[in-house]
């Protein structure tokens, strides 16, 4: 989490959009009190490198020919 001071927040408001939209959660203050949240609305998606491991597969005939395409072979 990222505390910014209100006035700083004004200067730097585009960066700290971006910021959360990465999934930072930034807390503007005032007076070293929180007055507002920035968080995404939708989440970046986290892909990981294998994650679908077991979910695909594929049948034992799959690059067989087809029957429909025999008479181009």
């Amino acid at each position: 989490m990222t505390l910014v001071e209100l006035a700083k927040a004004k200067e730097e408001l585009l960066d700290l959009i971006k910021r959360a939209q990465n999934g930072e959660e930034v807390v503007i203050t005032e007076d070293d009190k929180p007055i507002i949240r920035l968080v995404a609305l939708n989440k970046p998606a986290q892909r990981t490198f294998g994650s679908a491991k077991g979910l695909v597969s594929f049948a034992d005939d799959f690059d067989a020919p087809l029957d429909d395409f025999a008479e181009y072979s």
